[in-house]
């Protein structure tokens, strides 16, 4: 038996390729899926099942196309009534791959239609050696309840059962292989291991050390994160089955004349994707800044409206599809093209462009003591507020200033600032695309901020991994 893991940094997605001496399972496929074609194929495997722990709700699984591509099974919750063809399966089912035996555990709470896969290698023995947990067991935390509003405490309760009265119940030594690490929503607190045991997680997760039911049910269903806008999205195209990637419309590069007639139609959406600093120094009016560099897939997933056509604005050609897969994983498959040429092409086509003054740090001071102070927006998230925030600034987050935008005042000078500039910068392009022009970004955000002596470190900010995790993972 072998196992081998496969994390995807932005959305910090865990996939497994199981692995007997001729066949293998793709637990939890992410959608571009050539690198477990890849890797079968350099071991002489057969992918012969793809199996799935339940709807996610944070990334479009790649279920279906590899199902297509290698003619495997696919594997699924029967509770989740998913429309494409697939074998369902329910507590205690079981199957075999090669040598391995696989016990099916019913295991709700994180979502409705929760299963994990419990694994024997039968060629060692007969006690159960791996579980693929999805979104149930994480290292140091357990999947989030409250992604069904109205189900959060019925969803809590019934997690509490599938922890105690199954997967605790495995050898403490069986190995615990979660569908997500350290930088996921389907969690508030997961650790940046990528894998652990029963035993260890019975002794050291926290959640796990809540004996009482309704303790636990209260801590899981208070002071959750925000849940993206795109997770209810997601779990629905799950469910019916994603378009396949090969029945897409190729992304194609369009000259600045046709982009600037793309462009004003209602149904298209502008995306910027350079450096916030480049959008900043000139983008075209109403675009969308989600630099590439930042929390890249969560926020275009969270921001952008699905229904409309989106055109991209980048630095190369290169960036502009490396973006394109980021989108697809997180269900935006409504993708036009990308302008050819970039900025400069538009605007040596003599189009106007719009403006984000950028305030360094220690000019946002010298204004914060003046006579002539500004408004200063914090757009980070509610538990990073409450760690230092600048003093009389508003607090909204990134993703409510679409609507809350209306609680400011248009005519006063604001400074928008997050933890280092990439949420801000976003936060900017809201505001001016509701008219409100007098907008400044601050550039370095709250880690500048402190690191100038202006307030203290910042313990998320400082965290070893802050800014680290990759496309679409940095805070």
């Amino acid at each position: 038996m072998q196992i081998t893991q496969f994390f995807v940094k932005g959305i910090a997605h865990s996939s497994y390729i199981l692995a007997g001496k001729q066949n293998c399972a793709v637990i939890d496929p992410r959608r571009d899926t050539a690198i477990y074609l890849e890797e079968a194929k350099s071991k002489g495997l057969k992918i012969t099942h793809i199996l799935e722990t339940h709807l996610h709700a944070d990334f479009i699984s790649g279920h279906i196309d590899l199902a297509d591509i290698t003619g495997a099974k696919i594997y699924a919750p029967e509770a989740a009534n998913c429309e494409f063809e697939h074998i369902g399966l329910a507590e205690g089912d079981t199957f075999e791959i090669d040598d391995m035996s696989i016990k099916i555990l019913e295991t709700p709470g994180h979502t409705p239609e929760h299963i994990c896969y419990v694994v024997s290698d039968t060629s060692r023995g007969s006690d159960p050696v791996a579980v693929f947990c999805g979104d149930t067991l994480f290292v140091g935390d357990v999947g989030r309840p409250d992604l069904f509003p109205n189900r959060a405490e019925e969803l809590a309760s019934k997690l509490y059962d599938s922890l105690h009265e199954k997967l605790l119940s495995l050898p403490g030594s069986c190995e615990v292989y979660p569908a997500h690490g350290e930088g996921s929503l389907c969690g508030r607190a997961l650790g940046a291991k990528r894998s652990s045991t029963i035993g260890y997680e019975r002794k050291y997760n926290y959640a796990l050390q809540i004996p009482d039911r309704k303790k636990f049910v209260e801590n899981l269903t208070t002071d959750m994160p925000p849940a993206p806008d795109h997770f209810g999205r997601c779990t629905e195209i799950n469910r019916k089955g994603p378009t396949k990637l090969k029945e897409l419309p190729p992304v194609k590069e369009i000259p600045p004349k046709e982009f600037f007639k793309l462009s004003k139609r209602d149904e298209t959406a502008i995306l910027d994707l350079r450096c916030y600093e480049g959008f900043g120094g000139e983008h075209i009016p109403a675009s969308w800044c989600i630099d590439f560099r930042g929390n890249f897939a969560t926020y275009a997933g969270w921001l952008l409206p699905p229904d409309k056509q989106i055109l991209l604005v980048s630095e190369s050609e290169k960036q502009a599809m490396e973006s394109v897969v980021w989108l697809h994983r997180v269900g935006l498959d409504n993708i036009s093209g990308f302008m050819d040429g970039g900025i400069f092409a538009w605007v040596t086509a003599g189009f106007r462009t719009s403006h984000v003054p950028q305030l360094s740090i220690p000019e946002l001071h010298e204004r914060i003591i003046s006579k002539n102070p500004l408004v200063i927006i914090d757009v980070r998230a509610l538990s990073e507020y409450e760690v230092f925030h600048i003093e009389n600034s508003i607090h909204i987050p990134v993703q409510d200033l679409r609507k809350r935008y209306e609680e400011l005042d248009p005519e006063a000078e604001k400074v928008v600032i997050c933890s280092t500039g990439h949420r801000s910068s976003m936060g900017c392009s809201i505001l001016k695309q509701h008219g409100l022009s007098r907008v400044n970004n601050a550039s370095g955000g709250m880690t500048g901020y402190n690191a100038a002596g202006f307030g203290p470190e910042c313990p998320i900010c400082a965290l070893s991994w802050a800014g680290k995790v990759g496309r679409g993972g940095k805070p």
